[in-house]
């Protein structure tokens, strides 16, 4: 007899999404758009094509839509999907040049027919699939050479990391009107234990006669540093399955086994995720 347990439903990203719209505004989309600059090194977009997987509240996609990229943006979940489109049609540049469709990046056929493209970009989205090497495996594909594949993923913290497994098995359990009660606490506790360590940082830059603001100020230029919502962006953290992990070398060894070398690495301190942007070897654009 099988006695396994159930696993929860898929938490759902799409509801969360569009409750974070209403907060979009021009200092967003503006932080998205640095964030977009930075980690790609680049600040112009202008007719290259750009794949946002699992496209959420649309935020990202509007960004290079409006540093020029033409965007495909693609969603499995419908209220995603709704979310993306209503933020084309608020603020979309070249409404022409920016394509939502339903689609999954596990569905190789449906990610082959969207062609190729110079940024494959899939920020937070592949360890929520259940099959994150497959998503990745389509999604390698269809970057083209010389072109770009950026991945954020969960860092694996081994126990820390199964822990926060079951936490999130806990919250897509749990009756809706119980949910953000456990969101508040788990933040709550976040919020300690960083208020606590950048207090520490802050006395002993204090006592060895430096400014003591700065440990205060990296915070917040990271909380801003996406142009996302703390509460919204929690909510996700908490509730978002499934749930998936790797270490860095994991993310590094697969890729250079299909041809990408690395060229941009930001690492985690904590339970966060890993940012990779990778180059796909070989040709040129056509």
């Amino acid at each position: 007899m099988n006695t396994s347990i159930a696993q929860p439903s898929a938490f759902a990203f799409g509801a969360n999404w569009e409750k974070f719209l209403s907060t979009v505004n021009e200092s967003r989309i503006e932080a998205a758009q640095k964030s977009l600059i930075d980690l790609l090194n680049e600040s112009d977009l202008k007719s290259k094509r750009f794949l946002d997987v699992g496209s959420g509240s649309g935020l990202f996609s509007l960004a290079a839509n409006q540093l020029g990229a033409d965007v495909t943006s693609i969603d499995v979940d419908a209220q995603s999907v709704a979310c993306t489109s209503e933020l084309r049609r608020r603020y979309g540049e070249v409404m022409n040049d920016w394509i939502v469709e339903e689609g999954s990046v596990l569905d190789r056929d449906f990610v082959t027919g969207l062609g190729s493209f110079e940024i494959v970009y899939c920020w937070g989205v592949a360890h929520h699939t259940g099959k994150m090497w497959d998503a990745i495996e389509n999604l390698s594909n269809c970057v083209r050479p010389n072109g770009k594949l950026v991945l954020a993923i969960y860092n694996d913290q081994l126990y820390v990391s199964k822990i926060w497994k079951s936490i999130k098995q806990l919250y897509n359990r749990l009756p809706a009107i119980l949910r953000p009660i456990v969101v508040l606490g788990i933040g709550s506790v976040i919020f300690m234990n960083r208020f606590f360590v950048t207090t520490a940082a802050s006395l002993l830059r204090l006592v060895t006669l430096r400014n003591p603001l700065i440990p205060f100020l990296n915070w917040i230029r990271e909380v801003k540093g996406r142009g996302m919502h703390v509460w919204f962006d929690l909510v996700d953290w908490v509730g978002g399955w499934p749930f998936e992990v790797a270490k860095p070398e994991e993310i590094f060894r697969a890729m250079r086994d299909k041809g990408f070398i690395l060229s941009e690495l930001i690492t985690s301190q904590g339970s966060g995720c890993n940012e990779f942007v990778f180059i796909k070897s070989g040709g040129v654009y056509s």
